[in-house]
């Protein structure tokens, strides 16, 4: 899971790197605002990949198979309808990154040439979630390598080809990323047929009973909160920075790839934590569940310390590597000691994060990402605006930190009332 999540970066990486490269730094800020928007929207959607994997594993570890079936076509269904709504919703969309980003008209000409493209693969992205949610539940840590793996193989080919050899610019990174998740879509159905027959299930089309299709929209809404709340803080900054100048919007998108990177690998962690918690879960067995805790915690940990370490000798080189443009290298330059805090900072986040996904405890994730964005995000902004672009890392950073810190407490609270089987 850890190989599998370390390689989703490289679908911005490749991105940011092509564009990077061109002449003018609007066509660099323009894909980061176009590939943010896109990203916060595709974001949103991961209650379905989350709410997937924990009723899955819990489905798995009960050996109910009826329920397990049910919950994946329940899941699809939701998928189908959040990402049709996101289509029919786009042109609206568009006008409130307009209003709220302030950006140049060369950047949002850019932005929006790539958005409108990329939201058309809305349905492929939104079905792969479910489905890697599914392969996740089921341990098919494989599944989920190969996938991302080839994802990225073809989206870097088409990067390369149309924005390099056919000169389309932004819109041939938009056109890469589209194929590239429809192309995913077509291995993930493969994959996920092939662990149904390891595993004996019939994938007759079947819903579950309705106290449990009730439970997973609650599930799914309180995800879905969470994940509108955290994808409000990155958009804030997004759309901040393009209020300080196309250059600084332009640093923090090469930036935000490092965060991404972290993010990636703590999520493959995670991601394991998520199945394993599940499946202990669903067998009622405490040892195990914490077991697998410790362990998290543990490696989570020693990658983080890992990530801090490379960042902090090599960031310039990445910086380097990702754009020629001196201006947003030496704006970049500027705020990385930030990004070499943050691995330590944010890793018990996600690691906390997939654990409570495990447990299906959707209404304490929901509830510290709130209390984080208000009083570890924004308050921590609000103080220190002045600062600048320093106030929207400093902002981040204490917004990782209380995440990890709440979510943390929560779970103490629990494993001493001996209420993590509930």
């Amino acid at each position: 899971m850890i190989l599998s999540n370390i390689t989703v970066p490289l679908l911005g990486l490749v991105d940011t790197a092509v564009i990077g490269h061109l002449d003018s730094a609007h066509f660099l800020a323009g894909i980061a605002l176009g590939s943010s928007s896109i990203s916060v929207l595709f974001w949103l959607a991961s209650f379905l990949r989350m709410s997937t994997t924990g009723v899955i594993a819990q489905s798995s570890g009960e050996q109910d198979n009826e329920k397990l079936v049910g919950s994946l076509y329940t899941s699809v269904l939701i998928a189908i309808c959040f990402a049709l709504s996101l289509i029919l919703l786009s042109p609206f969309l568009l006008q409130v990154i307009a209003s709220l980003s302030n950006a140049s008209n060369e950047v949002f000409t850019q932005a929006k040439l790539y958005f409108q493209i990329r939201v058309f693969s809305a349905p492929a992205a939104m079905l792969n979630l479910v489905l890697l949610g599914f392969m996740l539940g089921m341990h098919y840590g494989r599944g989920p390598f190969y996938l991302v793996l080839f994802t990225n193989v073809v989206n870097i080919v088409l990067d390369v080809l149309f924005v390099i050899g056919f000169e389309w610019g932004v819109a041939g990174a938009a056109w890469a990323s589209l194929i590239a998740d429809y192309a995913a879509l077509g291995l993930s159905i493969l994959l996920t047929i092939n662990v149904a027959n390891k595993h004996g299930l019939e994938l007759k089309f079947s819903f579950v009973e309705r106290a449990h299709w009730l439970s997973l929209l609650t599930l799914n809404r309180d995800i879905f909160v969470r994940s509108l709340i955290l994808q409000l803080c990155f958009s804030f900054m997004t759309f901040y920075g393009a209020r300080l100048g196309e250059v600084t919007l332009a640093a923090n998108a090469v930036l935000l790839n490092f965060l991404m990177l972290v993010s990636f690998a703590m999520d493959g962690i995670a991601y394991a934590s998520e199945a394993k918690v599940g499946t202990a879960k669903g067998r009622a067995d405490p040892v195990q569940l914490q077991l697998w805790v410790k362990i998290s915690l543990f490696w989570g940990a020693l990658f983080a310390l890992l990530y801090s370490m490379v960042f902090y000798f090599f960031g310039d080189w990445i910086i380097g590597s990702l754009t020629t443009i001196p201006e947003v290298i030496a704006a970049a330059s500027i705020y990385l000691p930030w990004l070499v805090a943050l691995p330590l900072v944010a890793m018990s986040c996600f690691l906390f994060d997939g654990i409570f996904v495990g447990l299906t405890r959707a209404k304490e994730m929901r509830n510290s990402m709130l209390i984080s964005a208000l009083f570890g995000f924004f308050l921590p902004f609000w103080l220190t605006h002045s600062l600048g672009n320093h106030a929207l890392w400093l902002a981040m950073s204490c917004f990782m930190g209380l995440r990890g810190l709440t979510l943390a407490y929560k779970y103490y609270q629990l494993s001493r009332q001996g209420a993590l089987l509930a």
